[in-house]
């Protein structure tokens, strides 16, 4: 068989770059491993500060890795508020000038040695944050949570760290506020306990007063009649001022209520997500540094490591990933200290507020009672146990003819009982 039986084709006219590029249209080499990312080019230009910075760190680059990418962007620097460049984003040139094949030091050395203004040439990263999230990642997460509830005796023996854990301000603010909710339930079983013994005496009282009221109406001795009135009607006005007092103090109990059920569980929450926004940042920080430390053994031992040498696109995914966490970490962190402070100070005035309501409510209460039993100082009474309503009657109104009676049994006259028929003919 020869060459002649062979029937040959042309190939199709295609662009060949399309071989070789993502949706975006850009071009990718024949030993990158995206892991399904794309990247869209572009320049930033940064105004460098007083110390000649822009606020980056660089990674990659010769002789290991093909690429040189950003690994972090420090807050409160050009790059930072520029906004432009993020964690993963490689780098292809300075001012224009390649940067293929350079080492990172040397094109630290180039940003640092243009003046003023430096434009960076990059190929933005586009990464989806789920595909960095890991079953490790949250394997990270659980055992930042365990690290956390551990105290340090026993974290220590088990060869875990407590120290970024630890020395978190906000946990001692969340214990903090765990003993003035306990403070504020204690507060509110006391003062409905005091308001139910107070209403409580406040019945009696009344009872007191209508007992009172009761046998002023029934004495026939002016006197006697009108100090029992009075002393009973000063019973029934102290209920009246327990009552009233009842009402003005009744809105402290919803007030801290509303402190202890709604605002404590409320932040309670805004804690726990903060906690979790920092176990994943913690976490993506702890996958960094072993990614790092594996690069590291790798190089030490002189042997090839494929992410690295492919774009290194996987460690540039969670360079990413931290530089999101972190943001989310920062934003949950301020959003928790405004609200602890809010709450602190509305504890603050709250506390003392309701505690002169009750105060001024408890004296002006004593006072009125005080000041109406003062005014009822009636005793002693003088009364004639021995005769009562019917055979104690000065007015002659209720003596039924007896003394008419009395006076003709002394004059020998006849006296004759009333006859019943004379009863039922006068009904």
């Amino acid at each position: 068989m020869s060459y002649a039986d062979y029937e040959y084709e042309m190939l199709p006219e295609e662009d060949l770059d399309e071989w070789f590029c993502d949706k975006n249209k850009h071009v990718l080499l024949p030993w990158e491993d995206t892991m399904g990312m794309t990247v869209t080019s572009g320049s930033a230009k940064l105004k460098k500060d007083e110390k000649n910075l822009v606020g980056i760190s660089i990674g990659g680059g010769a002789p290991l890795c093909p690429c040189l990418y950003v690994v972090q962007i420090f807050d409160n620097t050009p790059a930072a508020k520029d906004g432009t460049l993020a964690s993963g984003d490689e780098i292809v040139g300075v001012n224009g000038q390649s940067v293929k094949g350079r080492t990172k030091v040397e094109v630290a050395r180039m940003i640092q040695s243009i003046k003023d203004e430096v434009t960076i040439n990059y190929n933005k990263l586009h990464a989806d944050p789920k595909q960095g999230k890991s079953l490790d990642i949250v394997l990270k997460k659980v055992k930042h949570r365990v690290v956390e509830t551990l105290n340090s005796n026993t974290a220590d023996a088990l060869g875990l760290s407590r120290a970024i854990l630890c020395n978190d301000g906000l946990v001692k603010k969340l214990e903090e506020l765990e003993r003035t909710a306990e403070t504020y339930k204690g507060l509110i079983e006391f003062t409905k306990r005091l308001l139910k013994a107070t209403f409580d005496l406040s019945q009696s009282h009344k009872a007191f007063g209508e007992v009172f009221s009761s046998i002023g109406v029934r004495e026939p001795q002016p006197a006697a009649s009108e100090a029992f009135t009075k002393f009973g009607e000063a019973h029934k006005n102290m209920e009246k001022f327990a009552i009233k007092m009842l009402k003005t103090v009744k809105p402290m109990i919803s007030d801290l209520n509303t402190f202890l059920n709604k605002a404590v569980p409320d932040t309670r929450l805004t804690i726990k997500k903060y906690l979790d926004a920092k176990f994943e940042y913690l976490s993506y920080c702890l996958k960094v540094k072993e990614m790092d430390d594996e690069e590291y053994s790798y190089a030490a031992l002189q042997e090839p490591l494929y992410r690295v040498e492919t774009g290194n696109y996987e460690y540039r995914l969670i360079l990413r990933c931290r530089q999101e966490a972190r943001i989310r970490f920062a934003k949950m962190r301020s959003d928790v200290l405004v609200k602890l402070e809010l709450l602190d100070q509305k504890h603050v005035q709250d506390i003392v507020f309701q505690l002169q309501k009750f105060v001024s409510a408890m004296a002006r209460y004593h006072k009125d009672c005080h000041v109406v039993m003062k005014e009822a100082v009636v005793f002693p009474i003088e009364v004639d146990l021995s005769r009562g309503t019917f055979t104690y009657d000065t007015a002659d109104q209720f003596n039924d003819g007896e003394e008419e009676q009395e006076e003709q049994e002394e004059q020998g006259e006849e006296v004759t009982e009333p006859d019943i028929g004379d009863l039922i003919s006068t009904e």
